[in-house]
């Protein structure tokens, strides 16, 4: 190893990691949290709700081998796993925190010496262009990735802007360096996946060109402008088909200096020569639309070569939006946690157009934003929860262009369907139930959107009244989804009725009698699925006859998509009061919750699911996963508020840190986080699409939310400490208030809450 690039890069490397002055929350955020088992985050370079995510994988793995799944490809949906040794190379688009993937495009990796286009295994050392790394010589902080490729002595940073992904590398002396663009790697990957990839040298120092790829998102295409610091004195690429036909292509080389490059499969790549410690920077721009669309991008975000200037201003991107709550914690590592959690709430969803407004819609045609600004990643399964309640109270404009995008994703949908679960001009149907109408139904109820009322019902009854969706013939002929016609039909039934009262919610303020009437009758449909007689929720058939056997624990097999009936038959969050009632009434009920706390979930129950690991279990809770994450708060139902303090406390300081497994499983594109931050701020929208919160109990000493109106809500503890869980007062505005939920409407203006705490519950 060279001694200067050496001692230059342990410089560099000490700088980062021994500053002590922060200048802002962004300081705070450490990326690495969630990269380790099951968060599934990425820790790479990112703006807030950026198209880039360019960040290292640290895999080259397939989805199949020898035509079956490949357990181990779960690992990579985001690319990154903490305990490898190696780096493939820097792609960038990455989901953050997903159960399934997609993406992972144009990765580049930097090598030195004899070209090698075949990126090996990394259990063979030098069996491809990969290398090794160390983590003591790699930093990640939002906007900024640093690390040390040590096989070729080179130091890669990167940072982004919006659209694109600013690359720089510092090499040795060399005769041979090489910059390799690989168009085969995907996330996910398989034979196949690639539909078709094309390149376009522009001139010696810019690249153009396109990728469409056939997986979790059918259609997708992905348009690129790459351009480098310097010339290159050459390049070329190899092909990797199968096709026994290339037309009168045959009269060219086409493997060297040839300007067009095409094909399913292409690696290509660019050469050089450095001096010692030489920088070639490279920026890669990103559209939804064209190359043309990427170039206007590249030139619009990054007209400059100022790495640190980039960096920089992304950095203070990333300190303004986290700074929308500032916050006083017990100890610093609750502090880089809640900041962290709330770095990751805003991941995603991405924008999704052109700086001139224009994108690709689901019907792939090109279309343009008009007041608005186009979003995609809609996991909605998950996010409709608590990510999109908590852009209603720090991001409201955001949020409301988000609701903008579903409805226009509505109208150019064949099916005139809400997204389901949506990224890149595709719907890839994962999941279930049609929760757009709660995001929606959400901003309406809390006034933050300015969508038209008949607009937005419309929208929402087309979406529930396909009848090829998901069992709902079914369950609009029948008042249920039956197991043997579509599985896991208990969580379908009771999630299509909670979408079905966010709808009637919608009717009611649009004035609709009818629909209101109409929609509410359907919202009660959970009942069908509750059978008395075990006072469990349950599948039941076709015929009328509950489906047997029936076993309450088992997450498979059972009706209920990752869950069960001891956690998912608590899923009625539109009407409480009367699941409590049906189900045996307050103790009864109080002491089921008890149960799911405390009961022993054997490993036989959760083997066959992938999403459910022992590391977010409690008892029987599964909080590393979405459809338990209100029932903490059901005690407030059930006259005994002290439970959901002391567990929702527990929780906290159970299923979060600030260490690299700090996330208990998936984060669900920001759920997860999302779930942490109300939390620890001492409320939690446990019914989205209405105007309440209910109470918990704040992890934070104090914090102060701004809002874009130019108001706040400061929250205060009096008696704050680890084992002082349990809520004596609330005060709000200095008034005492005698209930266990906050109106959103009230905590948005000006308001002054305070929580008053003791090591005793108040019975």
């Amino acid at each position: 190893m060279s001694t200067k690039l050496s001692l230059f890069f342990l410089l560099v490397t000490a700088v980062c990691f021994s500053q002590k002055r922060v200048a802002g929350p962004a300081d705070i955020v450490n990326p690495m949290i969630g990269t380790h088992k099951m968060g599934h985050t990425f820790p790479g370079a990112t703006t807030p709700f950026g198209m880039v995510q360019l960040s290292p994988e640290t895999n080259y793995t397939s989805m199949f081998v020898d035509g079956k799944y490949n357990p181990d490809a779960y690992k990579y949906c985001a690319g990154y796993q903490y305990d490898d040794k190696t780096i493939f190379g820097f792609s960038h688009t990455h989901f953050s925190g997903t159960g399934h993937a997609d993406l992972g495009d144009f990765l580049i990796m930097p090598t030195t010496g004899k070209l090698d286009l075949n990126p090996g295994k990394a259990s063979e050392p030098g069996s491809g262009y990969f290398s090794n790394f160390s983590h003591e010589n790699e930093f990640a902080k939002p906007g900024y990735y640093m690390v040390k490729l040590d096989r070729y002595n080179i130091k890669a940073e990167l940072t982004a802007s919006d659209r694109v992904g600013f690359h720089q590398y510092t090499f040795p002396k060399s005769e041979s360096a090489h910059i390799i663009l690989d168009l085969v790697y995907n996330i996910y990957n398989y034979d196949d996946k690639n539909v078709w990839t094309f390149i376009r040298v522009e001139n010696d120092s810019t690249v153009t060109g396109y990728r469409q790829t056939h997986g979790w998102g059918r259609t997708r295409t992905v348009y690129f402008a790459m351009q480098f610091s310097k010339p290159f004195l050459s390049y070329g690429h190899k092909k990797y088909d199968n096709s026994p036909y290339n037309g009168f292509y045959r009269r060219f080389n086409e493997e060297e200096n040839f300007p067009e490059m095409a094909g399913k499969n292409i690696r290509a790549y660019f050469n050089f020569k450095t001096e010692e410690n030489e920088k070639i920077q490279v920026k890669f721009a990103l559209s939804p639309v064209s190359t043309e669309g990427a170039l206007l991008n590249l030139k619009t975000e990054i007209p400059h070569w100022d790495f640190q200037r980039t960096r920089h201003e992304t950095r203070d991107k990333w300190n303004k939006e986290l700074s929308k709550i500032t916050i006083e914690t017990q100890k610093p590592e609750d502090e880089e946690t809640f900041y962290t959690a709330l770095y990751h709430t805003m991941l995603g969803p991405i924008v999704y157009e052109d700086v001139d407004g224009k994108y690709k819609g689901l019907d792939q045609n090109v279309h343009e934003s008009d007041g608005f600004t186009n979003y995609t990643v809609f996991s909605l399964w998950d996010t409709y929860r608590a990510l999109h309640p908590l852009f209603n109270l720090i991001q409201p404009k955001r949020n409301n262009d988000m609701i903008k995008s579903m409805l226009a994703h509505h109208d150019q949908s064949v099916h005139k369907m809400l997204p389901v679960w949506s990224h890149y001009a595709n719907e890839n149907w994962c999941m279930i139930g049609y929760h757009s109408i709660s995001v929606i139904a959400d901003a309406i109820a809390k006034n933050t959107t300015d969508v038209d009322l008949n607009r937005a019902l419309t929208a929402g009854k087309n979406t529930s009244t396909v009848p090829y969706f998901d069992g709902l013939d079914s369950y609009m002929r029948l008042g249920y989804v039956p197991e043997d016609k579509s599985g896991n039909s208990v969580s379908k039934t009771l999630e299509f009725a909670y979408d079905d009262w966010c709808i009637a919610q919608i009717a009611k303020k649009a004035n609709n009698t009818t629909v209101y009437q109409e929609y509410l009758k359907r919202s009660e449909n959970y009942q069908n699925v509750y059978d008395p007689s075990t006072r469990y929720i349950r599948p039941k058939l076709n015929n009328g006859k509950w489906k047997e056997p029936f076993d309450p624990l088992d997450t498979h097999g059972q009706g209920f998509i990752e869950g069960n009936a001891l956690n998912y038959g608590f899923y009625v969050p539109h009407n409480i009061d009367h699941m409590i009632e049906m189900m045996g009434g307050k103790n009864k009920f109080a002491a089921q919750l008890d149960q799911v706390f405390s009961i022993k979930l054997d490993d036989k129950y959760i083997e066959k699911n992938e999403d459910i690991t022992r590391d977010g279990i409690i008892g029987a809770y599964v909080h590393g996963n979405e459809p338990g994450h209100h029932i903490p708060y059901l005690y407030n139902w059930t006259g005994k508020p002290w439970k959901t303090q002391e567990r929702v406390r527990m929780i906290m300081d159970t299923m979060y840190s600030n260490s690299i497994d700090g996330l208990c499983g998936n984060d669900d594109a920001g759920q997860m986080s999302a779930w942490y931050v109300f939390s620890a701020l001492g409320f939690y929208p446990v019914l989205p699409g209405s105007d309440q919160y209910a109470i918990g109990s704040p992890l934070l000493k104090a914090a102060t939310l701004h809002f874009e109106n130019g108001k706040s809500l400061k929250i205060k503890t009096v008696n704050q400490g680890p084992k002082n869980v349990y809520v004596q007062k609330i005060t709000l505005n200095n008034k005492e208030i005698d209930r266990d939920y906050l109106l959103h409407g009230e905590l948005y203006d000006n308001a002054e809450l305070t929580f008053y705490l003791s090591n005793k519950p108040k019975r």
